[in-house]
């Protein structure tokens, strides 16, 4: 499938890109090849094939979720620069 230099532009505009008459042939020609190797995949039986929806087959193995305490209060605050009873004591951000 052949590109034309008018088409390179006006997806150049929707794309916000600023290119030059260079840049224009360039992409003529690249995009040209592209929809060419699609038009060929196109070609392609695909007949009883199935469509993949991940490129591995592999399956994510996942641990159980449970919540537990593994720092108490007095741990988490003991090296707190600023603290109250209760605390970490930060200085005010937003007024």
């Amino acid at each position: 499938m052949k590109i034309d230099q008018q088409t390179v532009e006006k997806i150049a505009h929707l794309a916000r890109l600023e290119v030059s008459e260079t840049e224009v042939a360039e992409m003529q020609t690249g995009l040209s090849k592209i929809l060419n190797w699609m038009e060929q995949l196109n070609e392609v039986n695909t007949d009883g094939i199935e469509p993949l929806i991940h490129m591995n087959t592999g399956t994510n193995l996942f641990r159980k979720d449970e919540a537990i305490n593994t720092l108490n209060r007095e741990d988490g605050l003991k090296n707190a620069p600023k603290r109250t009873e209760t605390y970490i004591t930060v200085p005010k951000v937003v007024e």
